[in-house]
């Protein structure tokens, strides 16, 4: 029951701020040129000063583990070359592929991360789980930006994507973050609180976007992409994933930041990044809405598998 509840704990708040936003639209509070505009909004400003803070506030000399962190940097880097091979297969409009391909190997790391680690060990052990962020969420929007790119148009042009790589907010926001961290610079504290506040304001209203954003009538349209998007997100990536981790000796608080970033349901931002990138944004906010109700049972099963097998 505490594993059940912890799930439910971490995945409740982004279905309330989801249902918000669609009870809104629903009640003529929001319209869609209004979402398009708070979406562009939360994609230049407030995601990129969210990924920022996070970044900015972890402790590099007692929290690095090499190890864990290269292991994470591959085994993501593993699961996106597989699925551009596989999804182009099975899935033949371009706006669709570069969705599902994100949808698949990008997670909610950011905000299932810390929760699941924190409630499982603690506030005070953690610090290796939050400095994977430092990796992980760069290199997430890095190859979303590829993946994206790659299909924009249905034109493949390295020139282009490089271009959009560079370009994108997020990724800016990671080097800026990165870099300060690696020089020590301290931001001077009304400027931090001031960011922080703006950060802490960044989940719930990309949720109540997205909530506002999404039709159920969609689902119809494209059940085969959200069933396959969804299973590869909960349960084919870390079933594979997880097992590589034990074979390799992984245990304890390490073994639950990478449950924490392999069974972590689409990322919210994803939704946002498509909308932005041209790309099938019905079907990224569906992948997310659903990801994110099924994760409470996988996320739950998840943990009674590991606590039983005595890994964490």
């Amino acid at each position: 029951m505490d594993s059940l509840a912890l799930a439910f704990a971490v995945v409740f708040p982004l279905f309330f701020n989801m249902s918000m936003g669609y009870g809104m639209r629903r009640l003529g509070l929001l319209d869609q040129h209004t979402l398009d505009v708070m979406n562009r909004l939360v994609f230049q400003v407030f995601l990129p000063v969210l990924l920022f803070i996070n970044i900015y506030k972890t402790d590099l000399q007692s929290s690095l583990d090499l190890p864990l962190m290269a292991f994470a940097a591959i085994s993501i880097l593993l699961v996106f070359s597989i699925l551009y091979g596989l999804v182009p297969r099975f899935e033949k409009e371009d706006s669709r592929r570069g969705v599902l391909i994100q949808g698949i190997f990008r997670s909610n790391f950011i905000i299932f991360g810390i929760p699941v680690a924190a409630a499982l060990f603690g506030d005070d052990q953690i610090g290796p789980v939050a400095l994977l962020i430092s990796v992980v969420v760069p290199l997430f929007n890095v190859l979303a930006v590829i993946s994206l790119e790659i299909y924009r148009d249905g034109v493949t042009q390295w020139s282009k994507i490089l271009k959009g790589v560079a370009a994108n907010p997020l990724i800016l926001a990671s080097i800026c973050s990165v870099g300060i961290l690696l020089l020590g610079i301290r931001l001077p504290t009304v400027l931090y609180k001031a960011m922080e506040d703006m950060a802490k304001a960044t989940t719930p209203l990309a949720l109540m976007l997205l909530g506002g954003s999404f039709h159920f009538s969609a689902t119809r349209q494209c059940w085969r992409q959200v069933l396959a998007g969804v299973a590869g997100r909960l349960v084919l990536v870390p079933m594979a994933l997880l097992a590589a981790a034990l074979l390799m000796g992984f245990r304890d608080l390490r073994l639950t930041g990478l449950l924490a970033l392999y069974a972590s349901p689409a990322a919210v931002s994803s939704f946002t990044m498509a909308k932005q990138m041209a790309g099938d944004s019905e079907l990224a906010g569906q992948l997310v809405v659903y990801s994110s109700a099924f994760s409470v049972i996988t996320m739950f099963l998840w943990i009674v598998i590991l606590k039983q097998g005595g890994f964490i």
